[in-house]
């Protein structure tokens, strides 16, 4: 570790040349390289912030629609016994909601307009239990009567087929019926006595949710194909559901909603781990900036160097003083990057609405984007990998030169002084 007198002597090199002319340029290098690496640092956390509020978001919306793991039959048919299935999913300590449900691929149409969705068979009693939208909507659910034939449309799905509480709809389900003919196509019809806004668009123009028995005639199922799980946490869904595997048996599928929607999350984590490399570069080339700061400084200081070894200095001793140089610099750029980058990541809904209003435009218009508004989520798990990684750069950026300073000879320093 460095001592006092290295520590003294690093710290005043680092303001050398803020009273005079000499070291000026040096010091503007020095400044640049620091501001360099607050700059880095800073975007890292915003970006890295703005990207988890975005997954953060669009995941909230997703699994308010949807359950946290599915339990299938791995057949496509009926489960022998739903409840004995949910009973055994709820010994889980992790579990904390069941519901049966039954899903399958239709077309719904409506006079010449045709649109594919998937048709959900739900229990409004117990959907309130697994999913955020059953419990907002008790009331529309309720009319989810057994035998009435109802139907609640996602609110972009009725706006594609020009429909609204009240109209009916016919349901094209899959697989004909054999007739005398030949075969044709089986049909339906729904009334619909609810439209639901979830804010996520792939359920609110693809999604339908009926009474789980009128789903199990329309398909052929005799009864719920599977279950529908809450757990108390929803970043513990993979391991919950390779546990519930292994309970279930082979003849149960087991699906997480990660799993579920694999494409989505994986996307989501690859965008987030190639924008971290792109922007540590940034951090990587304001570091070593330091290499060309401390190599000047060295040039600059022959003759101090010189002069502090005839006193006694070992070329230890030198070394850790330019060591603390750099590393002095890396730690305010660092420090002064992370207090920017939380100041903005957490007010980035004050900052971007006027940025917005200032130059009069729409970041992010509601009738294009998913969110209207620049969501943040700071999280330490990316801040703290951000400052050590920005400090080790900056530590690694200051070997050499500081090398090169404790192989400077006396002698040669001091021969045309």
């Amino acid at each position: 570790m460095p001592s006092p007198f290295e520590l003294q002597v690093g710290w005043r090199y680092v303001r050398a040349g803020r009273g005079g002319r000499r070291n000026a340029f040096i010091s503007f290098i020095s400044g640049a390289s620091m501001v360099g690496i607050a700059l880095g640092v800073m975007a890292l956390i915003v970006v890295l912030s703005v990207m988890n509020g975005f997954q953060k978001e669009v995941r909230d919306r997703m699994l308010n629609v949807i359950a946290h793991v599915e339990l299938l039959n791995y057949s496509g048919q009926a489960l022998p016994d739903w409840q004995a299935t949910a009973a055994k999913a709820r010994q889980n300590p992790a579990v904390i909601g069941a519901a049966p449900f039954v899903a399958n691929q239709s077309l719904i149409a409506r006079g010449e307009d045709m649109r594919g969705a998937v048709i959900r068979g739900i229990s409004p009693a117990e959907e309130a239990t697994v999913t955020g939208l059953g419990a907002q909507l008790k009331d529309t659910y309720a009319r989810l009567v057994p035998g009435a034939w109802n139907i609640v449309l996602g609110a972009e799905l009725a706006r594609q087929l020009n429909v609204g509480e009240g109209d009916k709809i016919t349901v094209v389900a899959p697989g004909g019926q054999v007739t005398p003919a030949g075969v044709v196509p089986r049909l339906k019809s729904f009334n619909i006595v609810g439209v639901f806004h979830s804010g996520h668009y792939e359920y609110d123009s693809g999604l339908a949710l009926v009474h789980v028995d009128d789903a199990a005639k329309l398909f052929r199922t005799d009864g719920p194909t599977g279950v529908q799980l809450k757990l108390r946490d929803v970043h513990d869904a993979r391991r919950v559901a390779a546990d519930l595997a292994g309970q279930m048996g082979p003849e149960i599928l087991v699906r997480d909603w990660t799993r579920s929607n694999a494409t989505w999350f994986d996307a989501v984590q690859i965008e987030k781990r190639m924008m971290s490399i792109v922007l540590t570069l940034i951090v990587a080339v304001a570091a070593f900036n330091l290499v060309s700061t401390l190599v000047m400084t060295v040039t600059d200081k022959q003759s101090d160097i010189a002069i502090l070894r005839t006193l006694g200095a070992s070329p230890r001793s030198v070394m850790g003083i330019f060591i603390v140089q750099g590393a002095a610099s890396g730690i305010i750029g660092t420090l002064a990057g992370v207090v920017l980058g939380l100041l903005i990541a957490f007010n980035i809904d004050v900052i971007v609405p006027a940025i917005e209003h200032l130059l009069n435009v729409s970041f992010l218009p509601g009738s294009i984007y998913l969110i209207s508004q620049m969501p943040s989520d700071p999280q330490s798990g990316d801040i703290v990998p951000i400052a050590i990684g920005s400090l080790s750069l900056a530590f690694l950026a200051t070997l050499y030169p500081s090398w090169r300073a404790s192989r400077v000879q006396p002698a040669e320093a001091l021969r045309y002084e």
